[in-house]
């Protein structure tokens, strides 16, 4: 869908009609909204890849470093800024190789890994008891913050895109009006850097695989559901992981697909 048509076929709406959402959870308003379990959900976790021939000690901070060091990136010039600016919270940061927003497969030379996979070389679980699927999860992956430079990490925010096409598929067949089915689309300040005003987009589940590359956002929505309330997908721009809520057949859908890593997470909410 060319960008056109996707702003033609989602229009704005006001901020209001996220406002149960709001009374469902509000201390997230700024990063998404969670709604509760109701009367069943499961967590999307987004997609990593590995580089085919094998991982390598060297992490996305030591290549960073390397480039900074022979002179082939400017490093962040504080000066002239307050305490407490960006140049200040840059210098001396780790570089951990998590996108922010949108990602997708690299191509070639790439394969998907699977969190349980690298789970299960660990000995720990995909997502430790008590915790949300984000940067606390996989810890043996990156002790020091940083990624190895082989593995392309989970980004934050914001489902990879062919989970999120993955996923509008099995909603469009577990949605009584399928293509028709009305929804709405809430983002975020933090992708909006809107503090004013709520963002709510109008459109058809049909079109809403095109959400994913709307011109004016840098992610996919943090919030997307049924007019009719019947199902949910929440996207906190901190986390690593998607949650639907919805009826337990489409939670199980999600559970079984092939092309989704989707777990249970029973201590959330």
């Amino acid at each position: 869908m060319e960008n056109a048509d996707i702003e033609g076929a989602w229009a704005r709406v006001p901020g209001e009609t996220a406002r149960w959402l709001h009374d469902l959870d509000p201390d997230h308003c700024y990063s998404g909204f969670e709604p509760p379990r109701n009367p069943d959900s499961a967590w999307l976790l987004h997609a990593m890849y590995a580089w085919e021939e094998g991982l390598v000690t060297t992490t996305h901070d030591d290549v960073h470093q390397s480039v900074l060091g022979a002179g082939l990136v400017e490093p962040p010039d504080p000066a002239g800024e307050a305490p407490g600016d960006v140049g200040d919270l840059l210098e001396g940061a780790i570089v951990t190789g998590t996108e922010l927003g949108r990602s997708g497969d690299p191509g070639a030379g790439w394969r998907r890994l699977r969190w349980r996979e690298l789970a299960r070389g660990f000995g720990e679980p995909a997502v430790p008891d008590g915790e949300l699927p984000g940067n606390r999860c996989l810890r043996q992956g990156h002790p020091a913050g940083s990624w190895s430079a082989a593995i392309r990490p989970p980004a934050e925010g914001c489902l990879d895109r062919e989970s999120w096409h993955r996923l509008i598929g099995v909603l469009l067949r577990h949605s009584l009006d399928g293509a028709a089915t009305r929804c709405l689309a809430y983002y975020c300040p933090l992708v909006t850097a809107d503090w004013d005003d709520e963002t709510v987009l109008a459109g058809r589940l049909g079109d809403a695989a095109g959400l994913y590359d709307h011109p004016a956002m840098a992610s996919c929505p943090s919030d997307l559901w049924a007019e009719d309330r019947s199902w949910v997908v929440y996207c906190d721009w901190d986390l690593w992981g998607t949650k639907v809520v919805g009826p337990t057949s489409l939670v199980q859908a999600l559970l079984d697909d092939p092309g989704l890593e989707a777990v249970r997470l029973p201590w959330t909410r």
